[in-house]
């Protein structure tokens, strides 16, 4: 199958039978998303991946009691930064220098410009910016999750501050976005597995502007 196959085999998957993910999947799934796209290549977000059987029985009762929390093979988390700060800021842009090997006075403007700029603003405000950041991250995990025919359930349906207590998130400067557990179906006790897709077309859903 190719991609656009692939993502029409997808759907949320209800019921997870428990068997374990090849780690090499998830590896692939992981590295989709920490590739993916960030604004000013910040990534002001990381994933936490739990295979802790404990700790996903923990994390049950505040999502909801969703059963993929506790059948799926890998859970991962996606916790962005609760706030910018310089530091942050200044990590990732000492991190690009150094991997390229030199210093570019435009970047560097930039770097300062958003020194002058985030900081400044509102924590809630910042922390929104960095959760649209997550999930772009998560989108493209699923996508890569569906690439390699490993079911995924993007899950926005669980208290996050019980989440952030339960992995000590706040103590990292983290705030808990989104679940996304990866395994693979059950179809027989899938209420949806057997239903049809259903996307709106191609005309109510593109416009195109020439």
């Amino acid at each position: 199958m190719d991609l656009i196959d692939r993502l029409k085999w997808r759907y949320a998957t209800k019921k997870m039978n428990g068997t374990q993910v090849p780690q090499e999947k998830v590896d692939k799934i992981l590295e989709a998303a920490r590739l993916a796209p960030t604004s000013s290549g910040l990534q002001p977000y990381e994933i936490l991946v739990i295979t802790n059987q404990e700790i996903k029985e923990k994390i049950k009762p505040v999502a909801w009691d969703q059963e993929q929390i506790t059948d799926c093979s890998h859970l991962l988390v996606f916790a962005a930064w609760d706030n910018y700060t310089e530091e942050r800021i200044n990590n990732m842009f000492d991190l690009t220098n150094e991997i390229r090997g030199f210093k570019n006075e435009g970047w560097e403007n930039y770097r300062q410009m958003l020194l002058g700029t985030y900081p400044q603003r509102p924590a809630e405000e910042n922390f929104v910016h960095t959760a649209k950041q997550a999930y772009i991250g998560f989108a493209n995990a699923i996508t890569a999750a569906a690439f390699e025919e490993v079911d995924a359930t993007p899950m926005e349906g669980f208290d996050p501050h019980a989440v952030d207590e339960i992995l000590n998130l706040k103590e990292k400067n983290l705030r808990s976005v989104l679940l996304l557990p990866l395994g693979y179906r059950e179809p027989e006790s899938d209420w949806l597995e057997p239903l049809v897709k259903v996307r709106k077309n191609k005309e109510d859903f593109i416009t195109e502007v020439k």
